[in-house]
């Protein structure tokens, strides 16, 4: 997988960024999402990975991140890894976590796709996460396990999740569902719908409650 990498010397930790469907790698420099980061106190050496829209249907995104990127800079420097991913970025994130029980200390999801727009619905009328009764899931039906992995997310002992979308995205009611799961001071909104002015307005704002915390 072709990455984009900002180093610093004294980096404590390992900022992996995932895009969207239709973005690239280079959009996270381009939008200003580093210049963030390295305008505030997170020592974190960053990479950004251009994971397409095919590695997810092909069900090959987790494995080709962990081997290729991942796996590789925690063998040569072992440290805490955070992943950040922005809509199916987003999802990329969810789902690395889960296949890697403990390797990640900490997931940024700004307007995560975390399924199709028929199971949120499904997932709402039954009360939100926590209420929703799966049932028994096919294997390759990666979305309702990824679901039921956050219903079963426990802060304290899953990854760490901070969450930011806009209140006019089309995917906020499956936010609204994950921020349902998270402490309040770990949600944040914009006004704004599924575009980066709104990621970028919510990006920095995240981060400052990061490095506050």
């Amino acid at each position: 997988m072709r990455t984009i990498e900002d180093r610093i010397p004294d980096a404590g930790a390992l900022l992996v960024l995932l895009h969207g469907a239709g973005d690239r790698a280079e959009h996270f420099a381009r939008h200003g999402l580093i210049a963030d980061v390295r305008a505030r106190a997170w020592a974190v050496d960053i990479v950004a990975v251009d994971a397409h829209a095919d590695n997810y249907l092909d069900k090959s995104v987790i494995t080709r991140l962990h081997q290729e990127v991942i796996a590789p800079e925690l063998a040569a420097r072992p440290r805490p890894l955070w992943i950040a991913g922005i809509s199916l970025g987003g999802m990329g994130a969810c789902l690395y976590a889960r296949a890697h029980p403990g390797a990640v200390t900490g997931l940024l999801l700004l307007a995560p796709f975390l399924a199709v727009r028929g199971t949120i619905a499904e997932v709402t009328r039954a009360g939100g996460l926590a209420a929703w009764q799966p049932g028994a899931i096919a294997p390759d039906d990666d979305e309702r396990l990824l679901l039921r992995w956050l219903k079963e997310w426990q802060a304290g002992t899953g990854p760490d999740i901070w969450l930011g979308y806009g209140t006019n995205d089309r995917y906020a009611p499956a936010s609204a569902l994950l921020a349902a799961r998270l402490a309040p001071e770990r949600v944040l909104t914009e006004p704004g719908g599924h575009d980066w002015p709104t990621w970028q307005a919510l990006w920095p704002c995240l981060l400052d409650r990061l490095v506050a915390r």
